[in-house]
Protein backbone atom coordinates (compact mmCIF):
# COMPACT_ATOMS: atom_id res chain seq x y z
CA UNK A 1 0.00 0.00 0.00
CA UNK A 2 1.07 3.58 -0.50
CA UNK A 3 -0.20 6.84 0.90
CA UNK A 4 -2.71 8.32 -1.50
CA UNK A 5 -2.53 12.04 -1.85
CA UNK A 6 -6.15 12.69 -1.05
CA UNK A 7 -6.65 15.94 0.80
CA UNK A 8 -3.36 17.38 1.94
CA UNK A 9 -0.27 15.46 0.77
CA UNK A 10 2.50 14.33 3.15
CA UNK A 11 4.62 17.40 2.33
CA UNK A 12 1.83 19.68 3.57
CA UNK A 13 1.58 17.83 6.87
CA UNK A 14 5.37 17.75 7.17
CA UNK A 15 5.41 21.55 6.85
CA UNK A 16 2.90 21.83 9.68
CA UNK A 17 4.69 19.30 11.86
CA UNK A 18 7.90 21.28 11.47
CA UNK A 19 6.33 24.60 12.49
CA UNK A 20 7.44 24.35 16.13
CA UNK A 21 10.41 23.19 18.14
CA UNK A 22 8.47 21.61 21.05
CA UNK A 23 6.74 18.83 19.14
CA UNK A 24 4.95 16.41 21.49
CA UNK A 25 5.18 13.05 19.73
CA UNK A 26 3.21 11.22 22.44
CA UNK A 27 0.31 13.67 22.14
CA UNK A 28 0.19 13.44 18.36
CA UNK A 29 0.51 9.64 18.30
CA UNK A 30 -2.26 9.30 20.86
CA UNK A 31 -4.53 11.86 19.18
CA UNK A 32 -4.15 10.37 15.71
CA UNK A 33 -4.67 6.86 17.09
CA UNK A 34 -7.91 7.99 18.71
CA UNK A 35 -9.11 9.29 15.34
CA UNK A 36 -8.01 6.28 13.29
CA UNK A 37 -8.67 3.20 15.45
CA UNK A 38 -12.49 3.52 15.75
CA UNK A 39 -12.65 3.37 11.96
CA UNK A 40 -11.05 -0.10 11.82
CA UNK A 41 -14.08 -2.33 11.29
CA UNK A 42 -12.45 -5.68 12.11
CA UNK A 43 -12.76 -6.20 15.88
CA UNK A 44 -9.62 -8.34 16.10
CA UNK A 45 -7.55 -5.94 14.03
CA UNK A 46 -8.90 -3.00 16.00
CA UNK A 47 -7.90 -4.67 19.29
CA UNK A 48 -4.38 -5.27 18.01
CA UNK A 49 -4.22 -1.67 16.85
CA UNK A 50 -5.27 -0.49 20.33
CA UNK A 51 -2.54 -2.56 21.97
CA UNK A 52 0.10 -1.23 19.57
CA UNK A 53 -0.99 2.38 20.05
CA UNK A 54 -0.98 2.01 23.84
CA UNK A 55 2.53 0.53 23.79
CA UNK A 56 3.90 3.27 21.54
CA UNK A 57 2.35 6.13 23.51
CA UNK A 58 3.70 4.68 26.78
CA UNK A 59 7.16 4.54 25.22
CA UNK A 60 6.97 8.08 23.83
CA UNK A 61 6.01 9.38 27.25
CA UNK A 62 8.96 7.62 28.87
CA UNK A 63 11.51 7.23 26.04
CA UNK A 64 14.41 6.40 28.36
CA UNK A 65 12.80 3.17 29.62
CA UNK A 66 14.30 0.34 27.57
CA UNK A 67 11.52 -2.13 28.38
CA UNK A 68 8.86 0.21 27.04
CA UNK A 69 10.91 0.76 23.89
CA UNK A 70 11.11 -3.00 23.30
CA UNK A 71 7.39 -3.52 23.90
CA UNK A 72 6.58 -0.65 21.56
CA UNK A 73 8.69 -2.06 18.72
CA UNK A 74 7.24 -5.55 19.17
CA UNK A 75 3.66 -4.32 19.22
CA UNK A 76 4.12 -2.29 16.03
CA UNK A 77 5.84 -5.24 14.32
CA UNK A 78 2.90 -7.49 15.22
CA UNK A 79 0.42 -4.99 13.84
CA UNK A 80 2.41 -4.54 10.63
CA UNK A 81 2.65 -8.31 10.17
CA UNK A 82 -1.09 -8.71 10.66
CA UNK A 83 -1.86 -5.96 8.16
CA UNK A 84 0.53 -7.49 5.62
CA UNK A 85 -1.01 -10.93 6.06
CA UNK A 86 -4.54 -9.65 5.63
CA UNK A 87 -3.47 -7.59 2.63
CA UNK A 88 -2.10 -10.70 0.93
CA UNK A 89 -5.48 -12.35 1.42
CA UNK A 90 -7.17 -9.34 -0.18
CA UNK A 91 -9.38 -8.91 2.86
CA UNK A 92 -11.15 -5.75 1.81
CA UNK A 93 -13.47 -3.75 4.01
CA UNK A 94 -11.95 -4.61 7.37
CA UNK A 95 -9.96 -1.44 7.97
CA UNK A 96 -6.66 -2.26 6.28
CA UNK A 97 -6.07 1.27 5.03
CA UNK A 98 -6.89 2.58 8.48
CA UNK A 99 -4.56 0.08 10.13
CA UNK A 100 -1.81 0.88 7.65
CA UNK A 101 -2.17 4.60 8.39
CA UNK A 102 -1.88 3.79 12.07
CA UNK A 103 1.28 1.77 11.44
CA UNK A 104 2.85 4.79 9.78
CA UNK A 105 1.92 7.01 12.73
CA UNK A 106 3.22 4.54 15.29
CA UNK A 107 6.51 4.26 13.38
CA UNK A 108 6.93 8.01 13.67
CA UNK A 109 6.04 8.72 10.03
CA UNK A 110 3.48 11.30 11.09
CA UNK A 111 3.21 13.23 7.83
CA UNK A 112 2.66 10.10 5.73
CA UNK A 113 0.29 8.56 8.27
CA UNK A 114 -1.79 11.71 8.61
CA UNK A 115 -1.98 12.14 4.83
CA UNK A 116 -3.33 8.60 4.48
CA UNK A 117 -5.67 9.05 7.44
CA UNK A 118 -7.18 12.08 5.69
CA UNK A 119 -8.82 9.64 3.28
CA UNK A 120 -11.23 8.55 6.00
CA UNK A 121 -10.88 11.08 8.84
CA UNK A 122 -12.14 14.67 8.41
CA UNK A 123 -9.37 17.25 8.14
CA UNK A 124 -10.54 19.36 11.11
CA UNK A 125 -9.81 16.80 13.87
CA UNK A 126 -6.49 15.86 12.27
CA UNK A 127 -5.47 19.51 12.20
CA UNK A 128 -6.49 19.95 15.82
CA UNK A 129 -4.41 16.97 16.94
CA UNK A 130 -1.29 18.11 15.12
CA UNK A 131 -1.57 21.78 16.09
CA UNK A 132 -2.06 20.89 19.75
CA UNK A 133 0.98 18.63 19.53
CA UNK A 134 3.16 21.54 18.41
CA UNK A 135 2.89 22.96 21.96
CA UNK A 136 3.30 26.53 20.73
CA UNK A 137 3.27 29.25 23.39
CA UNK A 138 1.30 32.48 23.06
CA UNK A 139 -0.44 31.06 20.04
CA UNK A 140 -3.95 31.66 18.71
CA UNK A 141 -4.83 28.10 17.75
CA UNK A 142 -8.36 28.89 16.58
CA UNK A 143 -7.11 31.49 14.09
CA UNK A 144 -4.41 29.15 12.74
CA UNK A 145 -6.92 26.34 12.27
CA UNK A 146 -9.36 28.70 10.58
CA UNK A 147 -6.69 29.92 8.17
CA UNK A 148 -5.56 26.41 7.23
CA UNK A 149 -9.16 25.34 6.64
CA UNK A 150 -9.48 28.41 4.40
CA UNK A 151 -6.50 27.27 2.32
CA UNK A 152 -3.55 29.06 3.93
CA UNK A 153 -0.24 27.21 4.03
CA UNK A 154 0.80 25.82 7.43
CA UNK A 155 3.72 28.25 7.64
CA UNK A 156 1.54 31.31 7.02
CA UNK A 157 -1.23 30.11 9.33
CA UNK A 158 1.15 29.37 12.20
CA UNK A 159 2.88 32.74 11.72
CA UNK A 160 -0.48 34.49 11.99
CA UNK A 161 -1.47 32.46 15.03
CA UNK A 162 1.79 33.35 16.75
CA UNK A 163 1.38 37.03 15.88
CA UNK A 164 -2.10 37.21 17.35
CA UNK A 165 -1.06 35.18 20.38
CA UNK A 166 1.88 37.45 21.02
CA UNK A 167 -0.11 40.62 20.54
CA UNK A 168 -3.36 39.53 22.14
CA UNK A 169 -3.49 42.83 24.01
CA UNK A 170 -4.03 44.73 20.76
CA UNK A 171 -7.43 46.44 20.43
CA UNK A 172 -10.12 44.51 18.60
CA UNK A 173 -9.97 46.66 15.47
CA UNK A 174 -6.30 45.73 15.00
CA UNK A 175 -6.97 42.04 15.60
CA UNK A 176 -9.67 42.23 12.95
CA UNK A 177 -7.10 43.60 10.50
CA UNK A 178 -4.75 40.75 11.45
CA UNK A 179 -7.45 38.21 10.60
CA UNK A 180 -8.26 39.96 7.31
CA UNK A 181 -4.61 40.20 6.27
CA UNK A 182 -4.00 36.62 7.32
CA UNK A 183 -6.81 35.36 5.12
CA UNK A 184 -5.48 37.49 2.26
CA UNK A 185 -1.93 36.22 2.82
CA UNK A 186 -0.54 39.74 3.40
CA UNK A 187 0.36 39.57 7.09
CA UNK A 188 4.12 39.98 6.78
CA UNK A 189 6.64 41.36 9.28
CA UNK A 190 6.40 45.01 8.09
CA UNK A 191 2.62 44.84 8.53
CA UNK A 192 2.99 43.39 12.03
CA UNK A 193 5.44 46.14 13.01
CA UNK A 194 3.07 48.81 11.71
CA UNK A 195 0.12 47.34 13.56
CA UNK A 196 2.18 47.17 16.74
CA UNK A 197 3.01 50.85 16.42
CA UNK A 198 -0.68 51.65 16.00
CA UNK A 199 -1.45 49.67 19.15
CA UNK A 200 1.20 51.51 21.16
CA UNK A 201 -0.09 54.83 19.82
CA UNK A 202 -3.35 54.30 21.74
CA UNK A 203 -5.47 55.84 19.02
CA UNK A 204 -8.91 57.28 19.64
CA UNK A 205 -11.84 55.63 17.81
CA UNK A 206 -11.70 58.36 15.16
CA UNK A 207 -7.94 57.98 14.70
CA UNK A 208 -8.34 54.21 14.61
CA UNK A 209 -10.82 54.49 11.73
CA UNK A 210 -8.32 56.66 9.85
CA UNK A 211 -5.51 54.22 10.55
CA UNK A 212 -7.59 51.33 9.29
CA UNK A 213 -8.32 53.14 6.01
CA UNK A 214 -4.63 54.04 5.64
CA UNK A 215 -3.61 50.45 6.27
CA UNK A 216 -6.10 49.40 3.59
CA UNK A 217 -4.42 51.74 1.11
CA UNK A 218 -7.19 54.32 0.65
CA UNK A 219 -5.44 56.43 -2.02
CA UNK A 220 -7.36 59.67 -1.46
CA UNK A 221 -6.90 59.50 2.30
CA UNK A 222 -3.22 58.65 1.92
CA UNK A 223 -2.65 61.75 -0.21
CA UNK A 224 -4.65 64.13 1.99
CA UNK A 225 -2.96 62.76 5.12
CA UNK A 226 0.48 63.08 3.50
CA UNK A 227 -0.28 66.70 2.67
CA UNK A 228 -1.28 67.33 6.28
CA UNK A 229 1.97 65.76 7.47
CA UNK A 230 3.89 68.08 5.13
CA UNK A 231 2.01 71.09 6.47
CA UNK A 232 3.20 70.08 9.94
CA UNK A 233 6.79 69.68 8.75
CA UNK A 234 6.81 65.87 8.80
CA UNK A 235 8.14 65.55 5.23
CA UNK A 236 9.90 62.22 5.79
CA UNK A 237 6.74 60.62 7.20
CA UNK A 238 4.69 62.02 4.31
CA UNK A 239 7.10 60.49 1.81
CA UNK A 240 6.97 57.13 3.57
CA UNK A 241 3.19 57.19 3.61
CA UNK A 242 2.99 57.90 -0.12
CA UNK A 243 5.51 55.12 -0.76
CA UNK A 244 3.33 52.61 1.04
CA UNK A 245 5.50 52.35 4.15
CA UNK A 246 3.03 51.24 6.81
CA UNK A 247 5.27 52.35 9.65
CA UNK A 248 4.12 55.95 9.00
CA UNK A 249 0.46 55.08 9.61
CA UNK A 250 0.60 55.40 13.41
CA UNK A 251 2.15 58.87 13.24
CA UNK A 252 -0.28 59.99 10.56
CA UNK A 253 -3.29 58.76 12.53
CA UNK A 254 -2.09 60.47 15.71
CA UNK A 255 -2.08 63.81 13.85
CA UNK A 256 -5.77 63.53 13.04
CA UNK A 257 -7.62 66.26 15.00
CA UNK A 258 -9.53 64.90 18.01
Amino acid sequence: MTTAEIGHPPAWWAELLGAGDRFDAASVAEGLSDEIIPRITSRLLRREAELAADAVVRHLRRPAVAELSSRSAQAVDRLRATVARLDERASAGNGLDEAYALCLVLRGEYAEGTALASRFVPTAPLLKVVVEGLRLERFDKSLALRLMRAGQSPTAAVRSGLAVGRYGWWPSWLLTIVAERSLAGTLDEPAIRALDQCAYAELTPTQARVARRLLAGDADLVESTAQRLESLGAFAAAGKLRAGDLTAVALAARMVPL
